[in-house]
């Protein structure tokens, strides 16, 4: 077992904190490197997806829970991707 996996089991309460996190942080880093790879500013991302550039900040700060799904998807489109859904094994 990993030190870090041995935290984890320690502190299960850390775990799922953890997770939210990395996931927001994942979420910015994958728009930064898009809008970088696409060459596609904060202003021009925000017009092409209809929405505020407000909202842009918003998921490129890791502020993505104030942000609904309906304006994540438009965004995400925008880039020329799409959510899927898959299960999750435990």
């Amino acid at each position: 077992m990993t030190t870090f996996e041995k935290f984890f089991a320690e502190h299960p309460e850390q775990k799922e904190l953890y997770d939210k996190e990395y996931g927001d942080f994942l979420l910015s880093e994958f728009m930064l490197e898009q809008m970088e790879a696409q060459h596609i500013s904060v202003r021009e991302l925000a017009r092409r997806a209809d929405v505020s550039p407000t909202v842009i900040q918003k998921l490129r700060s890791k502020d993505s829970q104030k942000v609904n799904l309906s304006t994540f998807t438009s965004v995400l489109k925008t880039l020329g991707y799409q959510i899927k859904l898959e299960k999750v094994r435990p």
